[in-house]
């Protein structure tokens, strides 16, 4: 990236050119001449990379789009996810290339080429088989963060089987409610798994899940030996388990991928909607290979000398299409990390990135900024020269934390992805590539194709700068085909605010340049006397003071002003709580957003509610506040 970034002539922020060797390298080297051949011919661009990737027969029909909203991509096409991302490698260089190298919490090292990736996932496919499963059958997956649990949902992609995998960590009525409503006959899951120096009785969590009513309709349970802790084995009526060890040790390392139609069901996950019954999102085979691979490629202008570390978990969608799915379409070798960012030293992940010679980072804003909370001298005590791009996911990132890990961890020549995008979509959709031209805290424009537009409550376009609901126009491969057994509820969420637009339930604007800033959910934006605060906005107000390492902000029911607005900060290492602290937080605010955004009040905490992806439960905080019921924590960390 430039050493002299510019000012942008909306003055909306400095604006980071690419390098002279960062366009050398990329593989789109003129964003502008290939978003303007997309936009014109959008079917022909899909198609094109769709040719790149293996099909058993070709499709009939590019899209289907006779039953909106429930469009069809690739339609007669015939293909299997896992030939692409496993078995076309086995007759190339591939296959003795590293697909995976992954570390535990605990140092321990394993590395897996694609051809024992083959064979492990063949192995764990037939061990399916054994237990019953056909395509099409749901099989639940409750793991800690291992490379069993990325061969566990490519086994059940190969024989057809549909996965849900529930993030290693929900409590037990999160997991059971996620087992009846999918109806799995095969629960896949490990005796524990360490984070960030604690042990998770990941087994007795699914012991006490299976014990309910209505009953589980789990048969077969299948237990990963990773910390050899004793655990309860069952072996009784309507219930067997097994140890994953030796079930492996008896399959058949030959397994035939199954021949799936592009629309066929590839998995579900469900979303933690922070009210109602979590919905899940259905993806297909066809469609969200093509979409995933094909944004993973140009987004992070994938080499094949690159090592990239996505550090979110397999079990959420960043994990399923940037961990799993996309980088082993592309043939890249990934590093996996089992535990916390900070366990048991703030640097432990610059000690990864050094060791392994990472080339990309993708992490999350919450993880950025709680690593920002140990200051520079840690990352600085590595040598961080093997990267060469970082990425940003989950939320918008403040300007502060952007610069902080462009300078800090990409020494000022690694260009962010910022990438807007959700478990609806599969992927990518508001994005940079290496070459487009950065702002701290915007994801740039959409990705190729992608028609975005911002709309006010009617449905009428807003104008430039403008604040609205952010929709998207059109149709794409890699989007959720519907919510799994509930088709009208996915008609209802997403489609019917907006007739004929797909509604994200994320507000944003558009600056004159036309790059996109998400503010926030529709439901996390203030109304303050009339004006409308993104709660990001704030809470970027806040980070940017140099005391405060995190915040999180929430608006309390004003009888003037609608809401007032509550903040809650962490504070940096050494920097002490006061009063005079929390006011000067507030009249901070006041400086950078307006005096109308004035918090009521800014409380100093120690912690704040995190989901255990990461995410602040801005509605728990809200709950607390006004001593109302705080409904399901089951997502809570602590």
């Amino acid at each position: 990236m430039s050493d002299t970034p510019s000012k942008s002539a909306t003055d909306h922020s400095i604006v980071y050119q690419p390098s002279a060797l960062v366009r050398a390298r990329a593989r789109i080297t003129d964003w502008d001449a290939t978003n303007a051949a997309a936009d014109a011919a959008p079917l022909k661009f899909w198609e094109e990379r769709a040719a790149e990737l293996g099909w058993f027969r070709n499709w009939d029909q590019t899209l289907d789009d006779s039953n909106k909203p429930f469009f069809k991509w690739f339609v007669g096409g015939v293909c299997n996810i896992v030939h692409n991302a496993i078995d076309r490698h086995q007759v190339t260089y591939r296959k003795n290339k590293l697909a995976y190298i992954w570390q535990g919490e605990d140092g321990t090292e394993r590395f897996m080429s694609y051809g024992e990736l083959h064979r492990e996932v063949s192995l764990f496919a037939n061990v399916l088989k054994g237990l019953g499963v056909v395509k099409g059958d749901r099989v639940t997956i409750y793991m800690g963060r291992v490379i069993e649990l990325p061969i566990a949902m490519l086994a059940c992609a190969k024989i057809g089987a549909i996965h849900s995998v529930v993030y290693g960590g929900f409590s037990d009525a999160a997991l059971r409610g996620r087992i009846i409503d999918s109806n799995s006959k095969v629960l896949v899951t490990c005796d524990g798994a360490f984070v960030s120096g604690k042990h998770i009785d990941l087994k007795e969590i699914c012991d006490r899940a299976l014990i309910s009513d209505p009953p589980c309709p789990v048969t077969d349970v299948v237990v990963y030996k990773r910390t050899g802790r004793a655990v309860t084995m069952y072996d009784s009526e309507g219930r067997h388990d097994h140890w994953w060890h030796e079930l492996m040790a008896k399959a058949s390392p030959v397994c035939a991928t199954e021949q799936m139609g592009s629309e066929d069901p590839l998995f579900i996950l469900y979303t933690s909607g922070s009210t109602g019954k979590p919905k899940a999102l259905l993806h297909t085979h066809g469609g969200y290979s093509v979409y995933t691979y094909t944004t993973f490629r140009y987004v992070f202008d994938i080499q094949d000398d690159d090592r990239f570390w996505c550090a979110a978990d397999p079990g959420w969608i960043t994990g399923h299409s940037y961990i799993v799915y996309a980088p082993l379409m592309n043939g890249a070798t990934s590093v996996m990390y089992e535990g916390g960012p900070s366990y048991p030293a703030p640097d432990r992940w610059w000690s990864i990135v050094a060791k392994y010679g990472v080339t990309i980072l993708y992490t999350a804003p919450t993880a950025i900024r709680g690593l920002m909370r140990f200051g520079a001298a840690h990352p600085a005590k590595h040598d961080l020269s093997s990267l060469r791009l970082l990425g940003s996911v989950g939320e918008p990132i403040n300007p502060e934390a952007w610069k902080w890990f462009y300078e800090n961890i990409g020494g000022s020549r690694c260009p962010i992805m910022d990438t807007w995008w959700q478990t609806e979509t599969g992927g990518f959709m508001i994005t940079p590539t290496p070459v487009v031209p950065l702002k701290p805290g915007s994801g740039t424009r959409p990705f190729f194709t992608i028609k975005a537009e911002i709309v006010d409550e009617t449905g009428a376009p807003v104008p430039a700068e403008g604040e609205g609901f952010l929709t998207i126009l059109n149709s794409w491969p890699g989007m959720a085909r519907t919510i799994y057994g509930d088709p009208d509820r996915y008609k209802e969420t997403y489609w019917s605010r907006f007739p004929g637009r797909y509604f994200t339930g994320d507000s944003a604007r558009m600056d004159a340049d036309g790059y996109y800033w998400i503010i926030g959910r529709v439901d996390d934006v203030l109304k303050v006397s009339g004006y409308r605060f993104g709660t990001a906005e704030i809470e970027s107000a806040l980070v940017s003071h140099p005391a405060v390492a995190e915040a999180a902000v929430i608006g309390l029911p004003h009888e003037v002003r609608g809401n007032a607005i509550y903040g809650y900060v962490l504070l940096r290492s050494g920097v002490m709580a006061s009063p005079e602290l929390a006011e000067e937080l507030r009249n901070h605010v006041a400086r950078m957003v307006g005096p109308i955004a004035k918090p009521e009040r800014v409380e100093i905490v120690d912690k704040l509610p995190k989901t255990r992806s990461g995410k602040i439960m801005r509605r728990l905080l809200k709950s607390r506040a006004q001593g109302l019921p705080e409904g399901d924590i089951s997502t809570l960390e602590e």
